[in-house]
């Protein structure tokens, strides 16, 4: 075990008071590494606590950079960081909260290619992902590599809460058998979330982080913990591993797995059904004289933030059967969400009510935003 300086005595004085830990587990924690995937709402409090804590190794996975809609809930970051890489901004946030940690930042989107190698060599893996994705990828290469998983997952008001692969413990796979449909649960940037609720639930990760660490007190391994933050309850499920479930033995395509929608082509493309057309594409065509149909298949609180002014109609995606009567169907209807994936789902089900004139923005608001009118908000 490593000593301790008088510098970190004094530093972690509270901690050393403490019977479960004193010298010896504080010494244990210097010894220790943690890699947190995502440096976001959740990555933020499990970061900084692991950090103060004297966690010695600590290592961020993130491939995105520092937005204006980060900061109502990612503590890590600020003004100042605006346009900054993520893993970037948390470094200097860390080592203004502790210089005795080492910190190790990967600015990549971990992926079936790298996630074994990015892995394996960290005691405990903290999951701060925010899509399906990722957390199935997540858990997959920590049961490939025996690293127990802490999970995190939070939705509006409400969070989950467990520990994966731990001792022979169930692992996400044991919760969730297989992933949702696309679109059935919507993301934060979608459905929205309570700023201080990555707080709450980003807490309890670290804390399980700790105590994995120094190996005292009951982990949440085999049991789910539910938190209802607009009521001020928590839940706990028991979280038994299934013995029939099928042994995990390789990485898989995970996007594929969990149905979500491919990359953005670089020129109109036409499906089966519909036709993705680019954002670019999409105002180029206007400017000629183009003059779709335009439907929003958002939720009216996303169209509150920003909408285009020639928007036609607003019908949420799942809801767009209801207003088929409506649509015409002698003109070319534009359909857009956020960035794409909705759309395409809105533009399926339409042609499957026989309309044949679809086309689905590719890179939906955000994308017009950012290429072609960057005076339009962007969440």
């Amino acid at each position: 075990m490593p000593n301790l300086s008088p510098a970190e005595r004094s530093r972690y004085a509270r901690h050393l008071l403490l019977d479960p830990v004193g010298p010896k587990g504080q010494a244990k924690l210097k010894a220790s590494s943690v890699l947190c995937i995502g440096a976001g709402g959740l990555g933020s409090p499990v970061l900084m606590y692991l950090a103060a804590a004297g966690v010695g190794r600590i290592g961020v996975v993130d491939p995105d950079r520092v937005e204006a809609s980060n900061l109502q809930r990612q503590i890590l970051h600020g003004e100042s960081t605006l346009g900054h890489p993520k893993v970037e901004s948390a470094r200097a946030r860390l080592a203004d909260i502790n210089p005795h940690v080492h910190v190790e930042v990967f600015e990549t989107a971990l992926s079936s290619e790298n996630a074994l190698q990015l892995l394996a060599d960290w005691d405990v893996v903290v999951d701060g992902s925010d899509n399906f994705p990722t957390r199935y990828l997540v858990n997959d290469a920590c049961v490939l590599l025996d690293k127990p998983l802490v999970y995190g997952s939070i939705y509006k008001f409400e969070g989950q809460m467990s520990v994966f692969n731990y001792r022979g413990g169930p692992n996400y796979r044991d919760l969730f058998p297989e992933p949702p449909p696309p679109g059935a649960v919507p993301s934060c940037a979608e459905a929205g979330v309570l700023g201080v609720l990555p707080a709450v639930v980003g807490s309890v990760q670290a804390t399980e982080t700790l105590k994995i660490l120094l190996d005292i007190g009951e982990s949440l391994s085999g049991r789910l913990l539910l938190y209802d933050a607009l009521n001020m309850r928590f839940r706990e499920l028991k979280l038994n591993a299934d013995p029939k479930r099928p042994a995990i033995t390789r990485l898989i395509d995970y996007a594929k797995f969990c149905g979500m929608p491919r990359t953005a082509p670089k020129e109109c493309e036409l499906t089966t059904l519909f036709s993705r057309i680019p954002v670019a594409d999409a105002a180029e065509k206007m400017t000629q004289g183009w003059k779709p149909f335009v439907l929003d298949v958002r939720r009216p609180a996303e169209a509150e933030i920003v909408a285009f002014e020639f928007a036609d109609r607003l019908q949420p995606h799942d809801q767009i059967q209801l207003i088929a009567d409506d649509l015409p169907r002698d003109r070319d209807i534009l359909v857009h969400c956020k960035l794409g994936g909705r759309s395409d789902m809105a533009c399926e089900a339409l042609a499957a009510l026989g309309f044949d004139r679809l086309f689905s923005l590719d890179g939906g608001i955000v994308g017009w935003a950012k290429e072609i009118n960057p005076d339009m908000p962007t969440y």
